[in-house]
């Protein structure tokens, strides 16, 4: 767990006050979150009694982890000075300054559980919603005080996953952005803000490499086993520490320019080359071989990047060997 959240004093005197809505799996998930970075955090379901049967979930679960050595000593003490179970939505938000909307993924569910928020919350207080799927236009649409709402999704399972991606809509306000990022940042995550459109961004990248590997499966080129020790133990091997581009800056853009060409040879339209990357080709600009490429890497930090490369790849491994293989087969 992070260090905001093993050094949260536990008190929640002055911490600032946070709504769950939807106790569920992610919900209840999201809440730990929170609260262990010091928040106080409410949650709140279809009735006092789920969300008190969630709450008591959440307490197991961190004396669970804390055996584990999954979280920190302590932590299910913060977690009961910090969270709390609320009788329904309206006394969860009531004072709330920031709440999180973690129903399921039908719009009719969503719209009238963002309608309640809203008409119970403080004018003031920011509403996100953890939607994967559904346009944040479309649930804004619910909202009085549309400027104020955004996408915060987390990912599954929320409390060892890093990453939210902050989504905000057309009307959503900078300040609305900025304040959401804080919250996130203050429990220990990172974000990364992207724009409103289906699938956003983490689906959108994950659906396709299934889509691709369904495909593959599907053909007879490789079984489902093959193709998930091959993503594991390749690509996907680099990518804890690396994302596409910086992947790609540091294989040589002329390389991946010409990767391009020869899928083209059995793919021609589903594997065009991306102009974004033939433009930077064409100007020379070929990745950390030449000091810039899509991230610009100067060309004197080049061996320190391979340095470091190196030592992630030999420390995922050690890691790997220590862990042993996942219990799948």
């Amino acid at each position: 767990m992070t260090e905001s959240a093993s050094s949260a004093t536990g008190d929640g005197s002055a911490a600032r006050k946070i709504a769950v809505v939807g106790s569920g799996y992610m919900g209840g998930g999201i809440a730990q979150v929170l609260a262990l970075g010091g928040a106080r955090v409410a949650l709140a379901d279809v009735s006092a009694e789920i969300a008190q049967k969630n709450y008591d979930r959440l307490l197991v679960e961190s004396d669970e982890f804390v055996a584990a050595g999954l979280f920190p000593e302590g932590s299910t003490a913060i977690l009961k000075a910090n969270l709390w179970a609320a009788k329904d939505i309206e006394e969860a938000v009531a004072d709330a300054d920031f709440i999180e909307e973690a129903v399921p993924e039908v719009l009719d569910i969503k719209h009238q559980t963002l309608a309640r928020i809203s008409a119970a919350a403080r004018r003031d207080a920011l509403i996100g919603s953890n939607t994967s799927t559904i346009s944040i236009a479309d649930l804004a649409e619910a909202v009085v005080g549309p400027e104020r709402f955004l996408g915060v999704h987390f990912s599954n399972p929320s409390p060892f996953i890093p990453g939210v991606e902050v989504i905000p809509h057309a009307g959503t306000t900078p300040e609305t952005v900025a304040a959401a990022r804080e919250l996130v940042h203050a429990a220990g995550k990172q974000t990364a803000v992207v724009k409103d459109v289906t699938g956003f961004v983490l689906n959108r990248l994950q659906y396709a490499l299934f889509h691709e590997a369904a495909q593959l499966v599907e053909q007879g080129i490789a079984t489902a086993d093959d193709v998930d020790t091959l993503v594991r133990t390749t690509f996907g091997f680099r990518l804890p520490f690396f994302g596409p581009f910086a992947i790609a800056d540091m294989a040589g853009l002329d390389v991946y320019n010409f990767c391009y060409k020869s899928l083209q040879t059995g793919f021609p339209e589903r594997f065009a080359t991306p102009k974004i990357l033939s433009d930077l080709v064409e100007a020379g600009k070929l990745g950390t071989k030449t000091g810039a490429g899509f991230l610009s890497v100067p060309a004197e930090r080049t061996p320190e990047l391979i340095a470091y490369r190196n030592k992630a790849y030999v420390a995922m491994q050690k890691l790997l060997d220590e862990l042993g293989p996942a219990p799948i087969n």
